[in-house]
């Protein structure tokens, strides 16, 4: 009985929703946000790896395509952060055997590795748009990040896959 209880908690610790902010606007907020080894941001992120988040939401429309979008502010200056083509495409990223066309309030989960390349060591503030194929915003949200070093040396990092 002891162990099942330990499993459960493992199981909801990791499972809980990160508390990241509205955009702007009033654009459509995820129903929730995982961010992998963070609950509470800003979320320390080591420069040169992956970012992992899960994102549940729900379209309003049909949608045959989704693309996601980033920008980043730091220092007062906001920029779009460019993604390779694999990381931006939705579609081929949802979980659980979704797939597109989506239909009307039909929610998924996507999964997002957001690569953080080698930058400064700096606070970011990370918007996070996912986009149709008319250009308008599905949900969206905002993130606070603090970039990081890495540990120095032959360190071998493992990603565990869940």
């Amino acid at each position: 009985m002891w162990k099942q209880l330990i499993l459960l908690a493992f199981i909801l610790a990791n499972c809980s929703a990160t508390e990241v902010k509205k955009c702007s606007d009033d654009k459509p907020f995820p129903l929730a946000v995982r961010v992998l080894n963070c609950e509470i941001p800003p979320c320390d992120v080591i420069k040169g790896t992956d970012m992992i988040f899960e994102i549940d939401f729900f379209v309003m429309k049909y949608v045959t395509k989704l693309t996601t979008l980033v920008r980043a502010t730091s220092f007062g200056m906001t920029i779009p952060y460019e993604l390779p083509e694999d990381v931006r495409d939705v579609c081929t990223n949802l979980m659980y055997h979704a797939y597109c066309p989506l239909y009307a309030t039909e929610d998924v989960t996507y999964l997002f590795k957001f690569p953080i390349g080698n930058y400064p060591e700096v606070s970011v503030k990370v918007e996070i748009y996912l986009v149709d194929q008319d250009k308008d915003v599905a949900t969206c949200f905002v993130c606070n990040i603090k970039v990081k070093k890495g540990p120095t040396g032959n360190t071998t990092v493992y990603e565990i896959d869940y």
